[in-house]
């Protein structure tokens, strides 16, 4: 039906332009022969009428005069009609030449040229201003007044498409701009009223006007979080919801920026550069591979997946234990990727005859290893559980990529093994060494084995953003932790996209992390996200201080004493080289580990596994009224300032 009303319409344009052709014809001749032509020049315009029709019908369909709404018509649609027409007009002047001869009045071309492009543009400006200009007069009732923040390009094409959608329920009232060459700046009938710490006052002095201003977009998709913070800050002293557009990187992703306008979100305020993943090199390296991607239903997992199959690998084996998830990431990549052969596996990396059955029988030829259990406090009380999957998980994946020949094994790690005083790092920081101790193998073995480190992934499960997002809603309050606790922090497609360059960078046996920034204060993501839904700290939602959980530290490191920083040619990627166990230790060490495992003693796999990894300190928790001072303390001056 969709198809048949396009085909319609088109058709209809086509018609109208054939008749605004010979209207413009006939309105030369009249025009040249002072309203009164003759036998003689009516019979010559019948003739150059069967030719004009063709020639320039012919002409305007090769230059795209038909296509595109007229009520979206611009500068660059003006111009393709003006050429267009100067294309046709040339044609049809030779062509008259040729079979009229010269007895055709050459003033003619030139009349008829400007009457079929200004009745052409004409009518390209004529349903503008209907489909603007009417309803910006007569159709208000209803419409959500709003003001955009930014006055740039992308806020004029924003300003664009809102006129001329008027069922996106928005009417534009004025631009907020901070940048002093756009003040008083007029774009379509909508002025820059002021910069950005004015919005309170101009709010207030439009409090009047219909309708009233209750929203700003910012239109700024290249501000750093700094500046979103205080775009923010400007749009709640004006007491307005706020939402924004995307970055560039995911603007080129989109249709229409109108509708991929959203809330702000703590993702926005992290004043971080995007990582600029070199495609080039990613593209070569999977296109054509046989992936696996274990842990592929996780929220790390779940990215990687996506982003993998965009690059056309021959085959992307999904493996994960978790029956429903792993049914809903299989059927979200053949949705995105029909052609792409997509494999799902339900396996656990602790049965090592399901690893190296799976990977024998597709033949894999690229590993990335997402899979483990990470949550910090829960696995403090599940040790050998947790030794069983991360650790010899991690082992039982080695040996099966090292039988299979994978040409390449990439493990995912965090910043939690370094110096780790948890379980969960612990158990990280002794896979990373097992990973690193296999490329003694490459000479009978072409795999390369590396790491990746990553910080916090904002939005991953169980991550600290849901778990606020859930407490907000429920009205409070928000735990956190300790006051001075922060974190280094990335977003999960940044965290996949260092796993896909480091896919292609490692030579074996080193540790990839990525240029994290600074870390991020905990308290002060919780302040942003309570203001971000419209709220008051203290006030709206209580903010409650709970204590460092077991296995959790103050603050985050992202390198071990005695690694070598070395730098790589990508800006924000660095390799750290340690001292790492040789193939022979490891695999005496992981036969005794297992004998320990299945004795299921905690203290002696604990002591094993700090052989390994001395550096490891157990946490103790803080308490005693110390901790309570410092929570009240840091409470007050945070709602002081």
């Amino acid at each position: 039906m969709k198809s048949l009303v396009q085909y319609l319409r088109y058709s209809l344009l086509q018609l109208c332009h054939m008749a605004i052709i010979a209207f413009s014809l006939a309105g030369a001749f009249w025009l040249r022969f002072d309203l009164a032509p003759g036998l003689t020049e009516k019979s010559m315009f019948m003739h150059g009428l069967w030719l004009v029709l063709p020639i320039k019908g012919v002409a305007f369909l090769y230059a795209r005069v038909y296509r595109g709404w007229l009520r979206l018509a611009g500068v660059a649609d003006l111009l393709r009609l003006f050429l267009g027409n100067v294309a046709a007009s040339l044609l049809f002047a030779g062509a008259t030449l040729v079979v009229i001869g010269q007895s055709w009045p050459r003033s003619v071309f030139i009349i008829d040229f400007l009457i079929c492009f200004l009745i052409m543009g004409g009518m390209r400006f004529v349903v503008r201003i209907l489909v603007e200009g009417i309803p910006e007069t007569f159709s208000r009732k209803g419409l959500k007044g709003c003001l955009i923040y930014g006055a740039g390009p992308t806020g004029r094409v924003l300003l664009k498409e809102l006129h001329s959608n008027r069922a996106l329920g928005y009417r534009v009232v004025g631009f907020l701009d901070d940048d002093p060459n756009n003040r008083y700046a007029d774009y379509m009938g909508v002025r820059v009223l002021g910069v950005g710490r004015d919005a309170a006052r101009i709010v207030d002095r439009l409090k009047n006007h219909a309708p009233r201003v209750e929203e700003v977009i910012i239109a700024l998709p290249s501000a750093t979080g700094h500046q979103l913070k205080e775009a923010l800050a400007n749009c709640r002293a004006a007491g307005l919801t706020c939402k924004t557009i995307p970055g560039i990187r995911d603007l080129l992703n989109g249709d229409v920026l109108s509708s991929q306008m959203r809330t702000i979100s703590p993702h926005d305020l992290l004043a971080r550069d995007q990582v600029q993943l070199e495609e080039g090199r990613v593209q070569q390296s999977i296109v054509g591979q046989i992936v696996l991607v274990t842990g592929a239903a996780g929220s790390i997992g779940s990215e990687l997946s996506h982003q993998i199959a965009r690059f056309q690998p021959q085959r992307l084996i999904l493996f994960d234990q978790a029956e429903s998830d792993l049914f809903r990431i299989d059927r979200e990549v053949r949705g995105a990727f029909p052609r792409l052969d997509v494999v799902p596996e339900i396996g656990d990396i602790r049965d090592s005859g399901r690893v190296l059955e799976t990977m024998q029988r597709h033949g894999v030829t690229l590993l990335f290893h997402a899979a483990a259990y990470k949550h910090v406090p829960l696995m403090e009380g599940q040790i050998i559980e947790a030794v069983r999957n991360n650790v010899l998980g991690t082992w039982n994946l080695v040996k099966a990529a090292k039988l299979c020949r994978v040409s390449k094994f990439l493990m995912i790690s965090t910043d939690k093994a370094v110096n780790p005083s948890s379980i969960m790092g612990l158990t990280k920081r002794v896979a990373e060494l097992i990973v690193a101790s296999m490329q003694e193998t490459q000479e009978s073995s072409p795999t390369r084995f590396v790491s990746v480190r990553f910080g916090n992934v904002l939005g991953s499960n169980g991550s600290v953003v849901p778990l606020f997002q859930e407490q907000i809603s429920a009205g409070g309050p928000i735990t956190i932790t300790h006051p001075e606790v922060r974190r280094y922090f990335m977003t999960i497609p940044e965290a996949v996209q260092l796993v896909l360059q480091a896919s292609t960078m490692g030579k074996g046996s080193e540790i990839f992390v990525l240029d994290m920034g600074k870390p991020v204060r905990i308290l002060d993501l919780a302040l942003n996200m309570i203001r971000l839904a419209g709220l008051e700290p203290y006030e709206d939602i209580e903010i409650r201080f709970v204590g460092l959980r077991p296995g959790e530290k103050l603050y985050e490191e992202i390198m071990t004493e005695g690694e070598n920083i070395v730098p790589t040619y990508h800006k924000k990627i660095r390799i750290f080289r340690g001292a790492c166990p040789s193939r022979r230790f490891t695999e005496a060490w992981i036969a005794q580990l297992e004998s320990l495992l299945a004795a299921r003693n905690e203290a002696l796999v604990l002591s094993h596994l700090q052989e390994l990894v001395p550096e490891y300190r157990a946490f103790v928790t803080p308490a005693g009224p110390g901790l309570r001072n410092l929570v009240a303390a840091s409470a007050s001056a945070t709602v002081n300032a």
